[in-house]
């Protein structure tokens, strides 16, 4: 199947004529094309951008309103369609899909659909001055979107929604190792009466496409989400053109869990947020840091746990842990594990390759739980975004608080206490944007979400995000 690039409301083939394979993780088979767009591809998208913009940005609120609901109405009644495309393409449990992807992508766009109508500025009355000021928050004008590989639609419609809901007009760029269901949004977006131009999708390697939106002098802002290193070099370029720019980047999560933690809830809840999506979510809990009265505990029945989670084709309904994302990315996992070994890391279950049956080229691994001796080694200090977690005991909230905070990245965490006053000193002194209490991945979608450190510049979620995509001007008017 050939994906298409989607610019000016109609599917087109790159310029250049130049394609990229499309890969399924789950047999590791090419099963379609992509375009690797060129830098006349994204000028084309964004000449389109641009000639739409005018239009859209003076639409009302209720009609950008009622088109982003439709979208998302769409959406839910594709839900099988995109579920099992998104499956194929990023090699997920078709059940995962089914549940949280494409619900949480058609959540987007009703969520910022109904956000825009609520969306208020501020004034402030000069008393004694006769003068009253009040904000205009205004479209930005044509913006650059670029999302990864691990949450494809659900990460890409985050930006484009609040983007389009907020007046503007965007070129964004799917991962191209996922690029399947933002091909498909195209017809929704038709369909839902989305104008021609407000949003043009281009595809293509981060290299030649992302590069080309990045550079491009007339795109004034960039959302990106993906790695620390990616994010870095966007920054070098975009900052002195002047550009907006949201970075949500890499993590490396600690998970810190007390002896007076709910035993049987944390259980459940730390498989869930140590291997959910193969272990592919920047908001996993990979460093798991257990009090040492329960670590013994913990230790047999986390690994009694992990065991039990079944490694299998994507579409069996009974599969825990799906395919990885692609062939180079379970090699980069497998040579962690290896890192871990030669740093007296004890691999207590997993570390190697899985053949499925019929499925012998599949991109497999078992969930890893690995042992360490102390939080200085690489596997506890880079991101492995796979399914490996390490756990070490603590013995105080000094030194568990150290060894949290120790690491570059500051995305989020999760403690596990139920001791008030603890929960207090510890969710104010860990470095994250984050922070989970005996929870995880429980999202409401107005609160802004972003990391600190290297994890990332700026904020995304609820009117954080229509404040990233607009840009505010003061009025000042004596009367």
């Amino acid at each position: 199947m050939n994906i298409q690039n989607f610019i000016n409301g109609q599917f087109v083939n790159p310029i250049q004529d130049d394609w990229l394979d499309n890969y399924c993780p789950a047999n590791g088979e090419v099963y379609g094309k992509l375009p690797n767009s060129s830098a006349e591809d994204v000028e084309q998208a964004y000449q389109s951008a641009k000639s739409a913009f005018p239009g859209w940005s003076q639409t009302t609120l209720e009609e950008r309103s009622r088109i982003l609901i439709k979208i998302s109405e769409l959406l839910e009644a594709n839900l099988q369609r995109f579920a099992e495309a998104e499956s194929k393409d990023n090699g997920k449990p078709i059940s995962l899909a089914k549940s949280i992807d494409i619900p949480r992508a058609a959540s987007n766009f009703r969520f910022f659909g109904n956000a825009i109508t609520q969306f208020a500025s501020e004034s402030h009355e000069s008393i004694g001055q006769d003068a009253i000021n009040y904000t205009l928050r205004q479209p930005i004008g044509v913006v650059g979107c670029i999302s990864p590989w691990n949450l494809p639609l659900y990460l890409f419609t985050w930006k484009i929604a609040p983007a389009i809901a907020a007046g503007n007009c965007v070129v964004a760029k799917p991962s191209e190792v996922t690029p399947m269901t933002a091909f498909l949004l195209g017809d929704i977006c038709n369909e839902a009466g989305l104008p021609k131009g407000v949003l043009n999708i281009v595809h293509g390697l981060g290299s030649t496409t992302g590069q080309a939106i990045i550079e491009h002098p007339e795109i004034k802002a960039i959302s990106f989400t993906g790695g620390t290193e990616t994010g870095a070099h966007i920054a070098k370029i975009a900052a002195p053109m002047f550009k907006k720019l949201s970075l949500e980047l890499g993590g490396k999560n600690p998970n810190i869990i007390f002896a007076d933690c709910n035993y049987d809830n944390m259980l459940e809840t730390t498989i869930n947020s140590s291997f959910a999506n193969q272990g592919q979510i920047c908001l996993c809990g990979s460093r798991l840091f257990i009090e040492s009265p329960i670590y013994a505990k913990f230790k047999k029945d986390f690994v009694e746990r992990v065991k039990k989670l079944k490694v299998g084709h994507p579409s069996d309904n009974s599969t825990d842990i799906g395919a990885l994302v692609s062939k180079p990315h379970l090699e980069k996992i497998l040579s962690y594990i290896e890192v871990a070994k030669k740093e007296n890391g004890k691999i207590l279950c997993g570390g190697n390759q899985v053949e499925v049956k019929g499925f012998e080229n599949g991109y497999y691994l078992e969930p890893t739980v690995i042992e360490i001796e102390t939080d200085d080694c690489r596997i506890n200090q880079e991101e492995v975004f796979g399914p490996v977690v390490t756990i070490m005991p603590f013995n105080t909230e000094e030194e568990v608080l150290q060894m949290a905070n120790k690491v570059k990245y500051g995305l989020s965490a999760t403690i596990w206490t139920n001791d008030l006053k603890r929960t207090m000193r510890i969710t104010n002194q860990i470095e994250a944007g984050i922070v989970w209490v005996n929870t995880w991945m429980l999202r409401d979608l107005r609160t802004p979400f972003g990391g600190m450190k290297a994890s990332g510049v700026g904020r995304e979620g609820g009117f954080e995000a229509l404040r990233f995509f607009t840009e505010a001007k003061n009025v000042c008017i004596k009367y």
